[in-house]
């Protein structure tokens, strides 16, 4: 027999950090959710990458306290903010230039996001990458 789907939620927690005090814990703790088994079994899956960049994930909980986790790669603005070495986007993004980006960094950004993005190919992953990066202030060279 399949189990019975409760619901599901969404977080964004940082990679190899989730531990149970707030937000994770009492958003968790509140749909009966086993806190310490979801740290752990995050902890484990983010191991390879970075730690500290914010992975949205996906939880789906069931009604026997089970639950099952996807975790997406962090978003393009994270990857874009650290290629170009800048702490936040512009204020005022078609006015202002806050940083740049090669052609080549979009590239590796698109890759590295192609699983989670709507694009066939890596041609078009590059040109949502490259909408992110004109709306965030960041020109591309």
């Amino acid at each position: 027999m399949a189990k019975k789907l409760v619901g599901t939620m969404k977080l964004q927690v940082k990679a190899g950090q989730a531990n149970p005090s707030p937000p994770v814990g009492p958003a968790l703790g509140q749909r009966g959710i086993n806190i310490m088994e979801f740290c752990k079994a995050f902890n484990a899956k983010t191991a390879d990458l970075e730690p500290g960049a914010p992975c949205p994930t996906v939880i789906s909980y069931y009604q026997d306290k089970s639950f099952t986790m996807d975790i997406k790669t962090p978003p393009a603005s994270y990857y874009l903010k650290k290629a170009a070495k800048i702490n936040s986007g512009a204020k005022l993004p078609s006015r202002e230039t806050v940083g740049t980006v090669t052609a080549k960094q979009v590239r590796e950004i698109a890759e590295a996001k192609m699983a989670d993005l709507s694009a066939n190919d890596v041609d078009q992953a590059m040109k949502i990458i490259l909408g992110s990066a004109r709306s965030m202030g960041i020109e591309v060279k």
